[in-house]
């Protein structure tokens, strides 16, 4: 690093604390985004192959301009009428099932999935919560008991039970048809009743994200699903990741695996960059949560948040964000197959739309995960001005989920880039 990033990080870990997370060994200094691209203090650009932040593109004009325009109008809370947030939920949830047709608008993903899981408890008078060894739902006290990559202080609470998360590369056989996962919830609904506390639901990713987003057979959810239901739960499906047409082949990543939960989150793409979250559910279950608990958010759901994230939508709509998706999505893959033949290291290509990478290896036959190959390939892909990251299990999958309007010209450069630098770390060529 130049004396002035030490100077900056330096700077970082006196305000913000030593283990205030960065990526990469040697941190990028931004100043500027445009679309795909990122740029940094020196000005170099970069191809930015990881932000669903910057959904639609990184300082759309067309959000900017309405963030600003109702910014310089209004901008309350919803214990004042405005018709923001009305016209908002209406589009957001004609985009779902129709019973799906009622929201909570709230500032982060974390505080979303806290309200699902406390929607859960109040449907069912229960407070078991069932989700997978490897998932992620965020960051308040109850949702951070869902992780398993830090461990909370006290250790985890009674009410939680982690089921195995589906590995499609080691375990093929168990993803034929879901039945091993629907196994496991059983045995956690189970032991969740032996201990008198019962089953309020399951959260889920639909692409099972920061599992690896492994390869899941059509229905691959069904058997589990059943398993809740017939428990009286509740299935909680967090869109965070999949959400807003990034599988290319669906809307939402639960249209995608064949199932219609009964409540949904979403987050950082919604707002484009701006901090805005949303809840959605039945209105009996809302109306059973509102019982509840006396809930309301300053911020959630205010005029200019519900400005942007309408902005948002419009945007998906009239650039075809989700059709570039599919096509974009298996352009790239077309093109990063053909590196697991020149390149040992590749276990297994997969993904959906833009959201795609490949598991990383050191043996193919004893398919031994190489989360050092991978933290290697991310650090090099930044130096070559490509910026990407990894995930799953093991963290051994590369993880490439770009924003939106990505390009066919893009992804030659992304996967030319890559096929360099796994030909740099990744060992002998196959």
């Amino acid at each position: 690093m130049s004396q002035s990033q030490e100077a900056l990080v330096s700077r970082r870990s006196r305000l913000l604390g030593e283990k205030s997370q960065l990526f990469y060994d040697e941190p990028v200094h931004l100043v500027r985004g445009e679309g795909v691209w990122l740029y940094y203090a020196d000005g170099r650009k970069y191809l930015d192959a990881y932000n669903n932040v910057a959904h639609v593109g990184h300082c759309h004009p067309h959000v900017v301009e309405a963030l600003c325009r109702q910014a310089s109008l209004l901008n309350t809370h919803t214990r004042y009428l405005h018709t923001a947030i009305l016209d908002y939920v209406e589009r957001l949830t004609a985009t779902f099932d129709a019973i799906l047709s009622s929201a909570i608008l709230t500032c982060t993903g974390s505080e979303a999935n806290d309200i699902a899981l406390r929607m859960a408890q109040a449907a069912t008078g229960r407070m078991g919560i069932i989700a997978t060894d490897a998932t992620y739902h965020g960051n308040t006290t109850a949702v951070s008991q869902l992780s398993t990559r830090m461990p909370p202080v006290g250790g985890r609470a009674r009410h939680v039970r982690l089921v195995p998360a589906p590995d499609s590369y080691r375990q093929p056989d168990a993803m034929a048809n879901g039945k091993a996962f629907g196994d496991a919830v059983r045995e956690a609904i189970a032991s969740l009743a032996k201990d008198g506390i019962g089953l309020s639901g399951m959260i889920l990713c639909p692409l099972l994200a920061n599992e690896g987003f492994p390869t899941l057979p059509s229905g691959f959810f069904d058997d589990a699903m059943r398993a809740v239901r017939d428990a009286g739960g509740l299935v909680i499906a967090d869109e965070v990741q999949p959400g807003f047409g990034r599988t290319g082949s669906h809307f939402w990543g639960h249209q995608r695996a064949g199932f219609v939960p009964d409540i949904l989150t979403m987050g950082k793409p919604m707002g484009n960059g701006h901090p805005v979250a949303a809840v959605v559910t039945s209105r009996e279950i809302l109306a059973t949560f509102r019982n509840a608990f006396r809930y309301f958010n300053t911020f959630g759901g205010n005029p200019v948040s519900c400005a942007v994230a309408n902005a948002v939508l419009d945007v998906i709509e009239q650039e075809d964000l989700v059709a570039n998706a599919r096509d974009v999505g298996a352009y790239a893959l077309g093109l990063l197959r053909p590196l697991a033949e020149r390149h040992e290291c590749i276990g297994e290509v997969r993904g959906a739309g833009l959201f795609f990478g490949a598991e990383l290896v050191h043996d193919r036959e004893t398919r031994e995960p190489a989360p050092d190959i991978a933290e290697q390939v991310a650090n090099r892909m930044r130096h070559c001005g490509v910026l990407m990251g990894k995930t799953g299990i093991h963290g051994n999958v590369l993880k490439i989920r770009p924003p939106m309007p990505f390009s066919r010209d893009n992804a030659d450069v992304l996967i030319g880039v890559l096929d360099e630098v796994l030909g740099e770390v990744g060992g002998v060529k196959a």
